[in-house]
């Protein structure tokens, strides 16, 4: 069973969001198109996007797992996750930005190289990790059954949310990262942004429980 529409539009909108707010994968997609070229930024983030489905796949395992040994215990991981993304917000909302995107300095290699260097940095990022074991959870709807094909649908749209982005902001790299360089506030208003969606999705889950 295919997730529902509200799930599907609910979960797309606080995902791009989410990802074009200035992080560490982003920022560094933008630093190495400016130094290396389109080519190099899109390739470099195709590899950080396709990190999430190693992420994905641990979701989904142990979600399904966990759900079938204990709804209760389910319920405990989607308030501990609600928990954690309200903290994640609040410390977003306090972000006073300035970030920079530098874009010199990074020495020269190979597409492949640049590829498994984004993958395999996001695949063993454990922040990346606790995040999508928090949220992905919040958007799987226990009565509609097989939690763990949900979560893996999610997770899906996710990586593939961010295979575009990502590839976007490799390719116009030079203009978003100037942009960003010349306007800081920029950068503190989309982590305005995302702080909200993380504060309102845990805070959604507290009132409905």
């Amino acid at each position: 069973m295919l997730i529902s529409p509200e799930q599907f539009i609910g979960f797309l909108s606080a995902a791009l969001l989410i990802t074009v707010s200035p992080g560490p994968d982003n920022l560094m997609v933008l630093s190495v198109g400016m130094s290396r070229g389109r080519r190099q930024g899109m390739v470099f983030g195709l590899g950080c996007a396709l990190g999430c489905l190693s992420h994905t796949l641990l979701a989904a395992f142990g979600v399904g797992a966990l759900i079938k040994a204990s709804p209760l215990a389910f319920g405990a991981l989607k308030l501990v996750g609600g928990a954690y993304l309200i903290w994640l917000g609040i410390g977003a909302l306090r972000s006073r930005g300035g970030a920079r995107v530098e874009g010199a300095g990074l020495p020269h290699e190979s597409l492949g190289k640049l590829f498994s260097k984004g993958l395999f940095a996001n695949t063993i990022n454990p922040k990346v990790v606790l995040f999508f074991l928090s949220f992905l959870p919040q958007f799987v709807v226990a009565e509609r059954g097989d939690a763990a094909w949900q979560t893996a649908q999610l997770g899906l749209l996710f990586t593939a949310q961010a295979v575009v982005l990502f590839g976007l902001l490799g390719y116009f790299s030079g203009a978003v990262g100037a942009w960003i360089n010349r306007t800081p506030s920029a950068a503190k208003w989309m982590d305005r942004v995302a702080g909200a969606i993380f504060v309102g999705l845990g805070l959604r889950l507290m009132i409905a429980r």
